[in-house]
């Protein structure tokens, strides 16, 4: 049994948050969110968030152990694109582009 827990359109880089997933991934869900509170990256805390979604999800919907569940599936998705204009000399403009990610947290329950 599997438990998920999804986050759209956060303003993060998807490059960014898919290298703190990497540190997660396959991790027992209480040192996942050690991991997650002690390092010191920008997606940690919508991560810490999402992860207590999931494992909350678990608990109440399917009425899973909280202390066997670990980080069976977790991935990021680009969302869509915001792009800017910043004025640039002679003239021209340079694009900046705002990128948006959708993460997705897997929780499930150790065999």
């Amino acid at each position: 049994m599997q438990a998920k827990a999804t986050l759209n359109y956060t303003r993060i880089s998807p490059r960014k948050v898919g290298l703190v997933l990497d540190l997660i991934r396959n991790k027992p869900v209480d040192l996942a969110e050690a991991i997650l509170a002690h390092t010191p990256k920008a997606a940690c805390e919508d991560l810490q968030k999402l992860l207590k979604s999931a494992v909350s999800n678990a608990e109440n919907n399917f009425q899973m152990d909280k202390n066997a569940l670990y980080v069976s599936q977790c991935y990021v998705t680009p969302g869509p694109i915001l792009k800017r204009i910043r004025p640039k000399d002679h003239g021209r403009a340079f694009r900046i582009y705002k990128r948006t990610s959708h993460i997705t947290i897997v929780v499930a329950e150790k065999e």
